[in-house]
């Protein structure tokens, strides 16, 4: 069956973007080969979609956004995926960053707190064929019941790291959160070494929106 044109544009647009970030410094080509199979565009509003393959955050509502590409790529790279790992994401949004986990072949679990982006987001992974492990919840607190992760990754600003989140990593695993003021964060990766041991690496600055919950910004 041929392509419909709009499903080439979007292709092509999609091959540029990849390129843009692998520019800026991505090297990890599951990352890249996994965002040049997701089509953005499906996670945002129609009236948006020309805007999909830009490298920029946009809105989806809730006051929340859809991160960068680079930024999610970025984050991706640094929790070092392997195929089978079982991945705690906080901040499902759109559910963008769970697809691109799953294409990866994650096994993928995402808290988000409001009920309409959840629902929003599992109808838009549910289109393209992934099922991973959705809730409904304060992601500052992780998800307990599944713990310990290879992998947890926060797709939004805390004031701290939260400590909730360090305990529910594996040994080996890595927790990718952005730390800082409102205004802006630098992205730290806590590796858990050993039972009791952690290994802390501050890295680049971004700027995401607040997590909110009980280890976030109203805790």
């Amino acid at each position: 069956m041929k392509k419909s044109r709009t499903a080439l544009k979007f292709s092509s647009r999609r091959k540029k973007l990849v390129d843009q970030i692998r520019q800026k410094g991505i090297k990890d080509e599951n990352v890249l080969s996994a965002m040049e199979q997701i089509p953005r565009h499906m996670f945002i509003d129609t009236a948006l979609e020309n805007r999909a393959y830009e490298d920029r955050a946009l809105p989806i509502g809730k006051k929340q956004t859809i991160s960068q590409p680079y930024t999610v790529a970025a984050q991706t790279e640094l929790l070092k995926v392997k195929k089978g790992d079982k991945i705690l994401e906080i901040g499902t949004g759109s559910g963008y960053q769970a697809a691109i986990l799953c294409q990866m072949g994650a096994d993928v679990y995402s808290v988000e707190r409001h009920e309409q982006l959840y629902l929003t987001a599992r109808k838009n992974l549910q289109e393209l064929g992934f099922r991973p492990n959705l809730k409904c919840g304060d992601g500052t607190v992780g998800w307990s019941a599944y713990a310990p992760y290879d992998g947890i990754v926060v797709t939004a600003g805390a004031p701290v790291v939260p400590q909730e989140l360090i305990k529910q990593l594996n040994i080996g695993g890595r927790l990718v959160v952005p730390v800082g003021d409102k205004a802006s964060q630098r992205m730290v990766r806590i590796t858990r070494v050993s039972e009791d041991s952690y290994e802390e690496e501050q890295l680049r600055s971004y700027k995401f929106v607040p997590l909110i919950g009980e280890s976030g910004w109203d805790g």
